[in-house]
């Protein structure tokens, strides 16, 4: 009589649709504010429009098909952004193993540990424009502290931020601080959760240091490095931020990354190029795309293995 009960359309339909109710505020938002600007973008990309509309509120945009794209691939200034974003993606890497040693070094109860913590976690609850300017003091010619050190140990002083070899290097290394302490915080939470029967066992086996490491932490902390690579891909890509606090752009455009170079083209001064922006928009989203894809795909190709 119970599973009778139990299986009525009314109590079938509210099963249904409880999900689906729960689920719709969410999707509506990630509707609006995630796909519909994706597709307005992808189609965006296909005119050339200054971003105006005529008195009567018509759109005025010329439909040019692939030429932005044609002109993307013999753009010198799109290609010296793109190969600045690979080298952000590359070196923003780092981030990983760097807040992965930080967090098990702070997972420990020994003297002192919550200042260390409050010291590693200070970088986090900063503004990225406040570090884009502490770098630029500390990359400063004459009076940065950078400059001072460079100039005692080799007798001439290195102007990162005026250096196009150079500059790039100097404004990832001030976005991996922060970035350092925000993955640090995620393996720190994952450390957590870490099973301590698992830990005894492998310690009555004989793991220890790096086996014990890679064997027994790193597999429950997959989770946390989902998390942190994601935030990572998407931190490397929409490096806007500080290149425009730090350099804008500069010495002549050899800083520029795609979140940049789009900026100038759609709303700089001698831009209004929006379909153009567009483009870039769209090339930065599909690299964006391949990469968390690619590690999507990995953790699910792993997951299924187990």
């Amino acid at each position: 009589m119970a599973q009778a009960v139990s299986r009525t359309p009314s109590r079938w339909n509210q099963r249904t649709l409880a999900p689906w109710l729960f689920l719709a505020p969410g999707m509506f938002m990630f509707t609006v504010y995630v796909l519909w600007p994706i597709c307005s973008s992808l189609l965006l990309s296909l005119y050339d429009w200054d971003g105006l509309y005529n008195r009567e509120g018509q759109f005025t945009g010329t439909f040019v098909g692939l030429a932005n794209y044609r002109e993307l691939m013999i753009d010198p200034a799109f290609e010296t952004s793109l190969w600045n974003n690979l080298k952000w993606l590359v070196l923003y890497m780092l981030a990983l193993p760097i807040g992965l040693l930080i967090a098990v070094f702070l997972n420990q109860t020994v003297t002192g540990i919550r200042l260390y913590k409050s010291l590693f976690f200070f970088p986090f609850v900063i503004s990225q424009v406040v570090v884009g300017l502490m770098f630029a003091w500390f990359y400063a010619p004459r009076f940065g502290l950078f400059y001072l050190l460079t100039e005692a140990i080799t007798g001439d002083g290195t102007a990162i931020l005026a250096d196009p070899d150079l500059v790039t290097y100097g404004i990832i290394a001030a976005g991996l601080w922060p970035q350092i302490a925000y993955v640090m915080i995620l393996y720190l939470t994952g450390l957590n959760n870490v099973a301590p029967d698992q830990i005894e066992a492998a310690r009555l086996d004989g793991a220890k240091g790096w086996k014990m490491l890679w064997y027994v932490i790193l597999p429950q902390l997959r989770p946390a490095t989902f998390i942190a690579v994601i935030v990572t891909v998407i931190g490397a890509l929409r490096s806007f931020d500080l290149v425009s606090i730090m350099t804008s752009g500069g010495p002549f455009g050899s800083s520029r990354v795609l979140s940049y170079y789009m900026f100038e083209m759609a709303l700089g001064e001698f831009g209004f190029r929006m379909g153009y922006g567009a483009a870039i928009a769209v090339v930065l989203f599909a690299i964006m795309m391949v990469f968390i894809s690619g590690f999507i795909w990995k953790m699910w190709r792993d997951e299924s293995a187990r």
